[in-house]
């Protein structure tokens, strides 16, 4: 989502559908990208409902390029 007054990534997206599902808590998340490493502040919201959540992080080829644990 990119409106002038909010910026938010699908991975954060997710989180948020999540929580307004009614899910209490994260045991992993999927997250495809052409960055490095993920952003920070997806990573946060990750680990406010799933602070034991593992984080697979992908390339756009499918090749995983990092599994992120806490």
């Amino acid at each position: 989502v990119a409106l002038p007054s909010l910026r938010l990534s699908a991975l954060r997206l997710a989180v948020a559908m999540a929580v307004s599902s009614g899910a209490a808590s994260l045991e992993a998340a999927a997250l495809v990208s052409e960055a490095d490493k993920p952003d920070p502040a997806d990573l946060a919201a990750i680990r406010d409902i799933g602070p034991d959540a593992i984080v697979f992080h992908a390339g756009p080829d499918g090749t995983l390029r990092a599994t992120l644990r806490p």
